[in-house]
């Protein structure tokens, strides 16, 4: 596998009969000053019934003799058309609450078999361009356990996922690095390390 074969070919319209992920709306609705306005708007047609998000970021972090690590990835991402450096993370199935969802997407994607340490608030995406949300998942990762001494990721046929490995103390500067290689930085990376940084700065 190499991220260098990945790449858009083409770009086109598509009309909301043929989207399968999500479809775009327009909202009328009176601001402040009651006044009617109108607004584009992109929603995700996904979200299972009765469940109030559509998906859930995951943070894992590993204790470590040198310190935490956060676990990431790299995933080619076509709408931006980089490889984008992430936390683990994905859409929340049928029945499931957030915090299975986590655990059953972070064994899916990186093999780590973990236990829900805290759950965040919901959280929204872009609410300027759409309704998309999800929970952020604090996990725990006991690195005693067979399981995660040999990980076995179960990768969908066209997921490609890479995982790794960053000390919480260098993780701002390694999203400067990435950059710089020319991989976009999930804003989830990226407001936690700018977090990191904050606590540093005012010695929370």
């Amino acid at each position: 596998m190499s991220f260098s074969n990945a790449k858009v070919l083409s770009t086109e319209p598509l009309a909301n009969s043929e989207a399968e992920w999500a479809k775009l709306v327009k909202l009328t609705y009176t601001d402040p000053k009651s006044q009617t306005r109108t607004w584009e708007s992109a929603e995700r047609t996904t979200r299972p019934q009765g469940c109030d998000i559509d998906g859930v970021g995951i943070i894992a972090i590993l204790e470590k003799p040198t310190g935490p690590e956060l676990v990431l990835q790299k995933q080619y991402r076509v709408p931006v058309d980089k490889v984008t450096i992430e936390i683990p993370a994905g859409l929340v199935d049928e029945g499931e609450t957030a915090e299975q969802a986590a655990i059953r997407e972070l064994k899916e994607e990186t093999g780590y078999v973990a236990k829900v340490a805290e759950t965040s608030p919901m959280m929204f995406n872009d609410p300027g361009f759409c309704n998309t949300n999800l929970r952020m998942v604090h996990v725990t990762v006991d690195m005693s356990l067979p399981e995660n001494q040999n990980l076995q990721p179960q990768l969908e046929e066209d997921e490609f996922i890479e995982v790794f490995l960053v000390p919480l103390t260098n993780l701002y500067a390694e999203c400067k690095r990435f950059e710089a290689e020319g991989c976009a930085i999930d804003a989830r990376v990226g407001t936690f390390a700018e977090g990191i940084e904050c606590a540093k700065k005012f010695k929370l």
